[in-house]
């Protein structure tokens, strides 16, 4: 699962998540150059700078200088238990995530299904969107497909993925799946086809009478 597959990582799981990534990093490679790092961990390099000192600070990490004027860096056996003990912390948060995404998208979908739902649209493509497909199969509902403006795909396993509600044609529902902006997607459909109709996973903490996307505008 991505980093951002679980919704707005709190900055702490953020921070653990880039340790574990760059200690994984450094134990397959260890004179991979401190850029080849940062477009691997997909972050800038100053920060691959900082999270490596911070490693080093703290025994996870070994620099050795090799020629011609490069570094190269090794684990600690400290390091490698900081790695083990990250790895199974995020796993356990991963699965604790589909758990409750499972439970909330299916509580969701069966209760659409009992008042007559048929067609459901999701809104946002990604790991949450895959939990929600697999949902609605235990329910009469038809996934008429995924809605993401900013994807470059036009499929979604096997639904169609579109960047406008209205290539879905007519839908009774939409459930919303983008854990990157949640709380804007909703707004957004909220403002377009009604709250009553926009289906919301507790999981992602949507605030239901919010309107921060009328207030941010939807270019932001």
């Amino acid at each position: 699962m991505s980093s951002d597959a679980v919704g707005r990582s709190e900055p702490g799981e953020a921070e653990n998540r880039i340790t574990m990534d760059l200690l994984q990093a450094v134990h397959t490679d260890g004179q991979a150059s401190q850029r080849s790092l940062a477009a691997r961990l997909n972050i800038a390099l100053g920060l691959t700078n900082a999270y490596l000192k911070r490693c080093v600070r703290k025994g996870l990490v070994k620099v050795q200088r090799i020629p011609p004027n490069r570094y190269a860096y090794y684990l600690t056996p400290t390091g490698f238990r900081e790695k083990s003990r990250l790895t199974a912390s995020y796993l356990f948060n991963s699965f604790r995530f589909y758990r409750q995404a499972r439970n909330a998208c299916d509580e969701l979908l069966r209760e659409a299904a009992d008042n007559g739902a048929r067609r459901v649209a999701l809104a946002g493509a990604g790991e949450l969107a895959e939990i929600a497909v697999l949902c609605a199969m235990q329910y009469d509902l038809e996934v008429a497909g995924v809605v993401d403006a900013r994807s470059k795909a036009n499929r979604f396993r096997h639904l169609p993925l579109v960047g406008d509600l209205e290539s879905l044609g007519a839908v009774d529902v939409v459930l919303v799946t983008d854990v990157a902006r949640p709380q804007r997607t909703f707004e957004f459909l909220r403002d377009k086809i009604g709250a009553e109709r926009v289906l919301t996973p507790d999981v992602l903490k949507i605030a239901r009478d919010a309107t921060t996307y009328a207030e941010e505008g939807a270019d932001q």
